[in-house]
């Protein structure tokens, strides 16, 4: 599904075939923005060029919903969120920002907006979900009104690691 959504200091579009090198530059090569996701960061730009085609091809999928974060104000590409799966119909929010960009609340920003997104699509729950040691994504999500559900471990082969990940739901507000 491509769409664009808007809040006041961004852009929250599908990805373009000219995106590959911003997404390397911004985050994709980071290890520090990596760390706690489940792919190792970009070594080069071919590994960043090779997941941008797939994530465009998957657009052709309804249920497929990425976007990349833009800043309204200089037009940067400096992040992405998307839906990364459904548990049981229910959808799997994940996102990163470059670490130029933290702590400046883009991420809750965009997060906000994609969960008023997903409950206009008549979702009831979003689920997300964020590793313990990974204090600033559990804040955002906790501001987001994440409700924690509980602690999992989980081995991640890309980093051939086990981690222990927080679980947390969103619930769409009853309409009164």
């Amino acid at each position: 599904m491509k769409i664009t959504l808007e809040t006041d200091r961004l852009i929250l579009r599908p990805f373009e075939e000219n995106d590959a090198i911003a997404i390397f530059n911004n985050w994709a090569s980071d290890p520090e923005v990596t760390k706690y996701l489940t792919w190792n960061h970009h070594s080069d730009i071919k590994q960043t060029n090779e997941i941008l085609s797939i994530w465009l091809k998957q657009y052709e999928k309804p249920e497929r919903i990425n976007f990349g974060i833009v800043l309204k104000e200089t037009n940067e590409l400096i992040g992405g969120i998307d839906v990364v799966g459904y548990i049981k119909g229910v959808p799997v929010i994940g996102y990163c920002i470059s670490r130029k960009h933290w702590n400046n609340g883009y991420t809750t920003e965009a997060f906000k907006k994609v969960i008023e997104f997903l409950f206009s699509l008549d979702h009831k729950i979003i689920r997300v979900d964020a590793m313990v040691d990974n204090i600033a994504s559990n804040k955002v999500i906790l501001k987001c009104g994440g409700k924690y559900v509980n602690t999992y471990e989980e081995f991640t082969p890309n980093k051939n690691r086990t981690d222990k990940i927080n679980s947390y739901i969103i619930e769409r507000k009853k309409e009164k």
